[in-house]
């Protein structure tokens, strides 16, 4: 199945040349798509240079700076426009390691709608974190997991494989929200799709090169996002009680 993977970018100059090349060497076959928002840093040039020397990269250039979520929604569609069976999500700040990737490939070539790099099956780890943040990551897993009935233990998790089949279902162009919120709505709607889902582990490391996108203003959103999508099952359960169903 051809696969594409997805890698927004701002301000990655110090990782996209070790990014590119591993992807390169453990996925030959797939196509890596970088969406680049203006970065200053000349990432984008990077990327179309490894393109050059390697082949199958290609580099969407995006205007400005506009969020995590705008950036995945515009690459998967490209990808999809393009081809692409399968479309994975990865950071481009090394935290996941390029090696898991054909595992990924193959949980969604052999049947699932969603492939999870998860930090918190048996088996994932997080690396490096300060405590106050692995605390917050878990804990707020823990709560839209609970919140929203989703039987998935990473639910904000960025490493990710997709079926395109399961990405059109969902209407992924409508998701709206950004950063954590965006992961914990795409996986809202394919849970309650009824999407196979299964949850890989993996060794998460933090970025060692380049500024951090965590901020507490992420943090806050995908909470108020929990709330927001809860109202809306509770409205809907209501009003199908309502009429009989």
């Amino acid at each position: 199945m051809r696969a594409t993977v997805v890698v927004p970018t701002y301000n990655e100059a110090a990782n996209i040349d070790t990014l590119i090349r591993a992807i390169r060497r453990v996925l030959p076959t797939a196509l890596v798509l970088v969406v680049d928002d203006a970065s200053p840093d000349g990432t984008a040039d990077m990327a179309e240079e490894l393109g050059k020397e390697l082949g199958q990269v290609e580099v969407f250039r995006r205007p400005t700076k506009a969020g995590l979520g705008a950036a995945y929604r515009a690459g998967l569609r490209h990808a999809i426009s393009s081809g692409a069976e399968i479309c994975v999500q990865m950071d481009a700040d090394l935290s996941h390691d390029p090696d898991v990737l054909p595992a990924l490939v193959a949980i969604v070539e052999y049947g699932a709608d969603l492939a999870v790099g998860s930090r918190y099956v048996p088996g994932g780890i997080t690396l490096d974190w300060p405590r106050r943040r692995r605390w917050v990551s878990r804990w707020g897993n823990r709560y839209a997991a609970g919140v929203l009935g989703l039987a998935v233990n990473d639910v904000t998790a960025g490493y990710r494989a997709y079926a395109t089949s399961a990405l059109e279902k969902m209407r992924f162009d409508t998701v709206t929200a950004e950063g954590y919120g965006f992961q914990i709505e795409m996986m809202y709607r394919i849970v309650r799709l009824g999407g196979r889902v299964v949850e890989f582990p993996i060794t998460f490391r933090d970025r060692t090169e380049g500024e951090s996108k965590f901020s507490g203003s992420i943090v806050s959103e995908a909470f108020g996002l929990v709330v927001r999508l809860w109202l809306a099952d509770f409205g809907g359960r209501r009003r199908r009680r309502a009429l009989g169903g």
